[in-house]
């Protein structure tokens, strides 16, 4: 019965094969042997992927956050916990910093301060910054300004964002383009277009040549305000005479 049912199956080919060694003998150990893995299972590596699959989780983390933990020092993130624990009492607070974070190496120290940019624990930040600056390896350096207005401007800490702003400039230190795009955002975000203009004419006149994106964000934020847009959208038009300002239709603004 077993020899006629693998007979009818989907397979003829190998059912005829299979019938001409029955009839012509048992099967010998050696073929037996034949049909096994070339490699013997205590062999296999079980941490290797199969067809692309783990076979099992090993329970480290993956991606991005072990790799963002990894440039962490334990000394960096203990200080973060104590930071954000005394946040609130100020004493405390100051007591922390001269105890812990002044005893903290150069690279430490910036890994501190961008970390809390990221967690936007801004107030924080802002003490840092101040610590590293009294450091005698400190050297005027635009980028840490530049991460720390950014972490202001979208928090909408405007007047914060602008001491250090001014601290910058004091220093001969000039904003990238993406430092003038976020903080002409805040501004209108915060619903003071005059200050966004103030950091649009600085923009202007600085030395590196502006970009595109400060003003696509003003003349998107500027609707409401068709003379401030109109200025800027000339001098768009004088600087990228080959891009388009886009003009919304005259019923929900009125004529521009």
């Amino acid at each position: 019965m077993a020899i006629r049912a693998f007979s009818r199956s989907k397979i003829p080919i190998l059912a005829s094969i299979f019938l001409q060694s029955l009839t012509k003998g048992p099967i010998k150990e050696a073929s037996i042997l034949a049909l096994k893995p070339k490699t013997p299972l205590e062999d296999l590596n079980v941490q290797n992927p199969i067809s692309g699959f783990r076979l099992y989780h090993d329970g480290r983390p993956r991606g991005p956050l072990w790799k963002g933990k990894k440039l962490i020092g334990k000394e960096a993130l203990f200080v973060i916990l104590g930071l954000k624990r005394f946040k609130d009492d100020e004493e405390k607070l100051q007591k922390f910093i001269k105890s812990h974070v002044l005893r903290l190496l150069k690279m430490d120290m910036v890994a501190v301060l961008t970390e809390l940019e990221r967690q936007h624990e801004t107030v924080l930040a802002v003490k840092i910054f101040e610590v590293i600056k009294k450091q005698d390896w400190h050297t005027p350096d635009v980028f840490l300004y530049k991460d720390l207005i950014i972490a202001l401007a979208r928090c909408k800490k405007m007047d914060e964002a602008m001491k250090l702003w001014e601290s910058m400039r004091k220093e001969n230190l000039f904003p990238d383009s993406q430092t003038y795009t976020e903080v002409i955002r805040g501004f209108l975000n915060d619903g003071s277009p005059a200050d966004a203009m103030n950091i649009y004419e600085d923009m202007i006149k600085s030395p590196d040549p502006p970009e595109e994106l400060p003003f696509r964000i003003l003349l998107k934020g500027l609707l409401p305000h068709p003379l401030l847009r109109n200025k800027v959208k000339k001098d768009f038009e004088e600087l990228f005479p080959e891009k388009h300002a886009y003009d919304p239709p005259e019923e929900i603004f009125g004529r521009l």
